[in-house]
């Protein structure tokens, strides 16, 4: 196909033309290879202000050595980027506000640099467009967040640009596709440059520069959770959860939030779960990544199969192992890719559960509070009920049931709900209450100039409350004043829960809506760390056959 250069059609391949040729003239630049300490000029050469620029920071897997570079460009050059990429985890993503690289950000997680993104806010150095979920800015790359120029991270390239991402793809594909095929640049950082990959993951011509990083790229351990950590009452927690939701239920299909609360239900599975009769009964199906804690589940045979957003660091060889359970490639690595299993948390699992910093009395919860703007990552998503589905499942059947029943006109017409468990303590760190009155959503909207507050999952969406007190099933509530003394009645000691209409909660309870974990035949004295399948990492790893190789950070011996 012939382009004519100045053809109104053209033009965005016409750019793409001119900053390509901007680059190739650079030394430290052979076709699409690029010497390290090259790429500052290359990132120069490339990138022109006011760009839609995504630098790849996914929830494990990071684009580091990039990332340091970009913030090394000369701001007189490259200014005003809007950054789109779904995390901000290191330093250098905010590091570009600061110096005046960039103005502008659309993100989904921002985890550990939280604070400080509360903190540029406030002083003005930057702007937020949304906080997403993931799979929402996924598609916006698609639709009117496409990047212009993408920083993406590989585990390997061979000469001709092909990539190997190994068991962290994770968010790359995305990312890849939105740019490359509409005439964006995609630059990747690899571990190393090889002469055959194990697996082709992105082909050579979506991709423009390759360069080897001085060191690996940073990848986060951050759904390993080290069982030694797990209390008392979240063990409770865990039994409340089985018992008077899974089994309840007969929940196969599934996603776990990320927390020390869901490590015990995995790790409960085995020992509690068996005691209970429920192994083939519930839990069979995960999109999850894949979670040390769940292979004492897997190994007693519980865990089918495993579909997962990324990896976990040390996982590798016992995923090789399984391939029976996880999704691998030829080579035997795991093949993880956050869109699709996000897509498939929100479609094909009946139950989500997770945690939050925040409720208030609707049911509202949001991560985002003052002085901590966290995002959301998957949980709006996973934690939404899918309006388009339409297979059918007993869990899903039994929670349609239960929200519509007694309704009139469209709103008692026949239809399954996806189980939405928030799980939280009534207090969180430094005493701060769980529940509260009013989320600081509300002033963070106000403060960022956001049109709607940052309210990670709506009430309306949320089916149980867990807490230590007890499981309040909000779809058996008839109104709104019952679902909020519902969610009050488990709010425990919080200046909210202890305003809670005591008669009410009394009736609640007596309906089955309110449930203590006497209720549920639990003595809270059996709530003990004896009945975790492995109380330790060490345990972890003698479970696996010694398959599972923690961090060193995770490691004591």
């Amino acid at each position: 196909m012939t382009i004519v250069a100045d053809s109104p059609w053209t033009r965005q391949r016409s750019n793409r033309a001119a900053r390509l040729a901007r680059a190739s003239g650079l030394a430290g630049v052979r076709a699409k290879t690029v010497e390290a300490d090259a790429v500052v000029a290359l990132l120069e050469a490339l990138i022109e202000p006011g760009d839609r620029v995504c630098l790849e920071g996914d929830n494990q897997k990071q684009a580091d050595f990039l990332a340091r570079a970009l913030t090394q460009v000369a701001p007189a050059r490259v200014h005003d980027l809007h950054m789109v990429q779904s995390v901000l985890s290191l330093p250098e993503h905010l590091d570009l506000f600061e110096l005046g690289i960039a103005s502008r950000l659309d993100f989904s997680f921002s985890g550990p640099q939280a604070a400080r993104l509360a903190q540029l806010l406030g002083q003005g150095k930057l702007q937020i467009g949304a906080i997403h979920t993931y799979l929402e800015l996924f598609g916006r790359y698609f639709i009117d967040l496409t990047p212009k120029v993408s920083l993406i991270a590989a585990q390997a390239a061979d000469a001709q640009g092909n990539l190997y991402t190994g068991p962290n793809t994770e968010d790359t594909p995305a990312i890849v596709e939105a740019t490359a095929f509409k005439s964006g640049i995609v630059v990747a950082q690899v571990n190393e440059i090889v002469d055959r990959l194990p697996r082709v993951d992105i082909p050579a011509d979506w991709i423009d520069f390759v360069v080897r990083a001085p060191e690996p790229a940073f990848i986060e351990p951050l759904f390993t959770r080290d069982p030694a950590q797990i209390s008392e009452i979240q063990v409770l927690m865990a039994m409340m959860a089985i018992k008077g939701i899974y089994a309840e239920y007969g929940v196969q299909s599934l996603n776990h939030g990320i927390g020390f609360d869901t490590a015990a239900i995995e790790l409960l599975l085995p020992t509690y779960g068996e005691r209970l009769g429920l192994k083939g009964q519930i839990c069979r199906h995960w999109a999850l990544n894949p979670h040390p804690a769940l292979i004492p589940a897997i190994e007693a045979g519980w865990v089918e199969s495993v579909h997962s957003f990324g990896s976990e660091l040390g996982m590798e060889d016992y995923i090789r192992a399984r391939p029976d359970v996880f999704f691998t490639g030829a080579d035997g690595s795991l093949r993880s890719n956050r869109a699709f299993s996000q897509a498939a948390g929100h479609y094909a699992c009946d139950l989500f559960i997770g945690s939050t910093l925040q409720m208030d009395m609707q049911g509202n919860s949001s991560t985002a509070t003052l002085g901590r703007i966290a995002g959301f990552g998957g949980a709006p998503n996973m934690g939404a009920d899918a309006r388009g589905r339409r297979h059918a499942s007993e869990a899903w059947l039994k929670a349609g049931r239960e929200a519509r029943d007694g309704l009139p006109g469209a709103r008692g017409t026949p239809r399954g709900q996806k189980l939405v468990v928030q799980m939280v303590e009534t207090f969180r760190e430094h005493m701060q209450p769980a529940f509260v009155e009013t989320l600081d959503a509300w002033k963070l909207a106000e403060q960022a100039k956001l049109a709607l507050p940052p309210i990670m999952i709506y009430g309306d969406d949320v089916t149980h409350v867990l807490t230590e007190e007890g499981i309040a099933n909000l779809l058996l509530c008839r109104d709104d004043e019952e679902r909020e003394q519902a969610i009050r009645g488990v709010a425990g000691f919080t200046p909210a829960g202890q305003r809670r209409d005591r008669a009410m909660v009394e009736k609640l309870r007596a309906r089955g809506v309110i449930r203590r974990p006497t209720d549920l035949g639990i003595d809270p004295r059996d709530a003990t760390r004896n009945l975790l399948a492995a109380r330790t990492m060490r345990d972890l790893v003698r479970a696996s056959g010694g398959l599972y190789r923690p961090p060193r950070r995770f490691r004591n011996w």
